[in-house]
């Protein structure tokens, strides 16, 4: 399982009810993302006056594969892929790096 989307990316919806919408994501828990203000449920949750919870229904998101969602890229502003390239030193003695970059234009994406 090779991490390629990972916390406070910029992801966009390929599938579903919220598609070609896009956030940003919250968390990752193996094969299933969390996307802010992506694929909103209904959840009721009961009263709990020891911890001050009013309880009711309340809007939350619920995760989403990871296989429907796809990393937005700033430049073209679309869906693009994501590949992993290694970058050699530029000085003796230090280690290579690993590091995401865009399908489409080569560009990195951590900055």
């Amino acid at each position: 399982m090779s991490n390629k989307i990972k916390k406070n990316d910029t992801v966009i919806v390929r599938t579903g009810k919220d598609k070609n919408r896009s956030g940003k994501v919250i968390k990752v828990d193996g094969e299933r993302v969390l996307v802010e203000g992506i694929n909103m449920v209904k959840k009721t949750i009961k009263p709990n006056p020891n911890r001050q919870i009013q309880g009711g229904i309340v809007d939350r998101e619920a995760s989403i594969h990871r296989s429907n969602v796809a990393l937005l890229n700033p430049q073209t502003n679309k869906a693009d892929r994501v590949k992993f390239k290694v970058i050699s030193p530029k000085n003796p003695g230090e280690k290579s790096k690993k590091v995401r970059c865009y399908k489409s234009n080569d560009e990195l994406v951590d900055l």
